[in-house]
């Protein structure tokens, strides 16, 4: 897709964003209606033991065997040279270890910063998610997680971050087309601190290959709960959190009202659930697990 096509696009949006949000694009997730969520499981939940090596993404191919868990967001950090890309042999190795244990790669993401004012430098993250597109189909995934980026940088305004934001985010989605991989952005309280921001980017892309990778942990400017029940009909994935945050308070996540939520407005697809802080992921994933299931199995 050629810089002018994705320059038209992003002036198009613009002028959607001077008026009232009501007035904005709404690229909402077609789907059927109705829910029907599978649990997976989100690398980043054993991030220490993987980045200390004592453990391998093979070894989280077996954990969600041995769980009962069906799907896999195999996160691109943990791949051997990341940021380069793995070798075809490992990524070969890996899909045969998921699919002979009944283990579903469903997804691969990228540490990306889009907020950098740089064009050049951001030309390289650019090419950073393209090529870890392709490294998601040889997988057979169908996603990949993507960021926004780490802020506003100093003298800049959030409108001129979203400017060039935007036609970036673009490109990887044309890119994700081609491949048949799904970009999921993710909110993170960094770029992106409200459902609002986020829903207002996703207009801006207005892709049906792009939509939200929807992290309950991230949504700390206001009620969480009103903030997951705006993004639902955006969502392509999740990160299902032990915990909500309320500024810098966190509290265990009412994950009734989180199913509730999604019963409402209708979800199909992965329910990833990700663990974060101290103590044995696996012993602190057991039991989240067993919380998750208890209430999305009612």
């Amino acid at each position: 897709m050629s810089a002018g096509v994705l320059r038209r696009g992003f002036l198009r949006a613009a002028a959607a964003f001077s008026a009232a949000p009501a007035a904005w694009p709404q690229p909402k997730i077609a789907r059927l209606p109705g829910t029907r969520v599978r649990i997976g499981l989100n690398a980043y939940s054993f991030d220490r033991p993987l980045r200390a090596g004592s453990m391998t993404l093979f070894d989280v191919v077996r954990f969600c065997a041995e769980q009962g868990i069906g799907g896999l967001d195999a996160t691109g950090y943990y791949f051997p040279g990341y940021p380069k890309t793995p070798a075809p042999g490992y990524v070969r190795n890996l899909k045969r270890e998921a699919f002979v244990n009944g283990v579903t790669i469903f997804g691969t993401g990228v540490r990306n910063d889009f907020s950098i004012p740089d064009a050049a430098a951001r030309r390289n993250e650019v090419r950073l998610v393209k090529e870890w597109i392709e490294v998601a189909a040889a997988l057979g995934a169908s996603l990949i997680r993507v960021f926004s980026g780490r802020g506003v940088p100093a003298g800049y305004r959030f409108d001129q971050v979203l400017e060039w934001m935007v036609p970036d985010l673009q490109e990887c989605a044309a890119c994700g087309r081609d491949h048949g991989v799904m970009i999921g952005l993710q909110n993170h309280n960094d770029f992106l601190k409200t459902a609002e921001e986020t829903i207002r980017l996703a207009s801006a892309v207005n892709s049906e290959w792009f939509g939200i990778l929807l992290d309950i942990g991230s949504l700390r400017q206001a009620d969480p709960y009103a903030e997951i029940e705006k993004l639902v009909p955006y969502a392509v994935s999740w990160q299902l959190k032990e915990n909500v945050g309320y500024g810098d308070r966190e509290v265990p996540a009412d994950l009734r009202k989180v199913k509730a939520i999604i019963d409402r407005s209708g979800y199909r697809g992965f329910l990833p659930v990700e663990t974060l802080g101290p103590g044995d992921p696996k012993i602190k994933l057991a039991a989240f697990l067993k919380n998750v299931r208890s209430v999305f199995a009612a």
